[in-house]
């Protein structure tokens, strides 16, 4: 099995070796990820600009480092290593819960391999600021999730949260509350008006979403997918009566080719 592993942290995260060296156990390991840190890029790819790939020496794994987003560095890793079996991406030292999948530079990665048809599992844990996590603690869990993963073919698309110390693994659902998204408005050292974007907590935890399982210490396996449609919304629309309305520049047309029609049968060909 071909193993290609990315994130959003860098290409030095310590998180990037934990994956990886509990990754390599199940295949080959190539690592390819940002050079720098491109937390909450979402999933931005690079189009305006080329992009460097550099090999460069973590432990003993093949990698290289991209001057790009996530996203770049699934698409450029596949492509310069030929078809790869899966894509991990992580362990990012920050937890990816509920809305911020959104904007998880972690889970864009995972999201690419998806879109590559690849299937693509994203692995995040919480962090304190003053020391790294304890990977070794969390690698048999890795492992686990690992070993369920990959019996089921079906999910091509799935997201990981490891608490600080697991109890034991749920499936669970996003929880998709109030995005917890907030402006805090400041002033530059000239006085000038700034702004950062931060989070803040959400309030409250519904049992069986990713937010609830990891507050209780247990490690989420949520599965996601990349169509977005509201079924239920389009099943509705659909049932309606009347079809959307035309503009009118899209009447006046029609109504023109059908008077342009009806003439030309009144008078025969020319």
């Amino acid at each position: 099995m071909k193993i290609l592993i990315s994130n959003d942290d860098g290409i030095y995260s310590p998180g990037i070796v934990a994956l990886a060296n509990v990754a390599s156990t199940f295949g080959d390991v190539r690592i390819v990820a940002p050079d720098v840190e491109q937390s909450s890029m979402s999933h931005a790819i690079t189009s305006t600009r080329p992009i460097r790939f550099k090999k460069v020496v973590i432990e003993n794994f093949e990698a290289y480092r991209v001057n790009g987003t996530p996203a770049d560095c699934v698409a450029l890793g596949s492509h310069t290593w030929g078809r790869v079996d899966l894509v991990l991406s992580g362990i990012n030292l920050g937890t990816n819960l509920g809305n911020a999948v959104w904007h998880s530079g972690t889970l864009a990665a995972a999201k690419q391999a998806a879109l590559l048809g690849v299937r693509g599992i994203a692995f995040s844990t919480t962090i304190d600021e003053t020391k790294e996590p304890n990977f070794a603690r969390l690698e048999p869990y890795i492992r686990k999730v690992l070993e369920l993963l990959l019996k089921d073919k079906t999910m091509c698309l799935v997201n990981v949260n490891l608490p600080k110390k697991p109890k034991g693994i749920r499936w669970t659902r996003l929880a998709v509350g109030q995005y917890d998204g907030k402006v805090v408005a400041a002033k530059d050292p000239m006085g000038r008006p700034i702004f950062w974007f931060t989070v803040k907590p959400l309030d409250g935890e519904v049992e069986g979403t990713d937010r609830w399982a990891f507050g209780h210490d247990w490690v989420s396996i949520t599965p996601l997918r990349l169509d977005l449609t509201a079924e239920k919304d389009l099943a509705r629309a659909l049932s309606l009566p009347e079809v959307p309305a035309m503009t009118p520049a899209v009447r006046r047309k029609s109504s023109g080719h059908r008077q342009k029609k009806i003439r030309k049968r009144r008078l025969g060909p020319e």
